[in-house]
């Protein structure tokens, strides 16, 4: 089994804890909390991750980094993780946990990339319109790259709208070039 299903049954698991427990928030926090310091920490997730490190010592680290930060919930649930064998998976259980908060609470994950920085307003503007198409709460990520010359690109889930000028020249290149091979 992949480790993606693996971590996704388990966040479901997790969640549904969370529900009837009436946490589901500040679960959300705690696994917002937890990916984002093994994101930046990658020696964490790698001594998580390794089979030969023991699990008293693997839950010794746990509750060193996280007994304070946390709800009693959530180091429990990374106790009962590591005493299973699947320390492995911790970091993807606590991603697919948000992905699956997000679902339920219809936020969607926005990325717009453009030539220069989008302006306040040009950013309040893009999140009215996706939130009206989409019908719910968006969460924009704006980065800049001055490689498209001017416009955006716009992913919104599986979906992308690119209006940039390099995409426009790649595709007129394109055109030339097909129009000279039938010509």
């Amino acid at each position: 089994m992949s480790e993606l299903t693996v971590a996704s049954r388990y966040a479901k698991a997790l969640i549904d804890l969370a529900q009837e427990q009436n946490s589901v928030e500040e679960m959300k926090n705690d696994m917002e909390l937890f990916h984002h310091t093994l994101r930046v920490n990658p020696e964490l997730k790698a001594v998580l991750a390794n089979p030969i490190v023991s699990h008293s010592k693997k839950i010794n680290i746990l509750e060193e980094v996280f007994s304070t930060k946390v709800n009693k919930v959530s180091i429990a649930f990374f106790k009962l993780m590591v005493n299973k064998g699947r320390g492995d998976v911790l970091y993807s259980t606590a991603y697919e946990y948000i992905n699956l908060y997000d679902i339920k609470e219809h936020i969607v994950k926005a990325t717009v990339v453009s030539a220069t920085v989008l302006s306040a307003a040009n950013q309040k503007e893009l999140v009215a319109d996706i939130q009206a198409a989409t019908g719910s709460v968006v969460k924009l990520e704006a980065k800049v790259d001055p490689e498209l010359i001017g416009g955006f690109v716009l992913t919104v889930g599986d979906r992308q709208v690119d209006t940039s000028i390099a995409s426009d020249l790649r595709k007129l290149k394109k055109e030339f070039a097909q129009r000279v091979i039938t010509n």
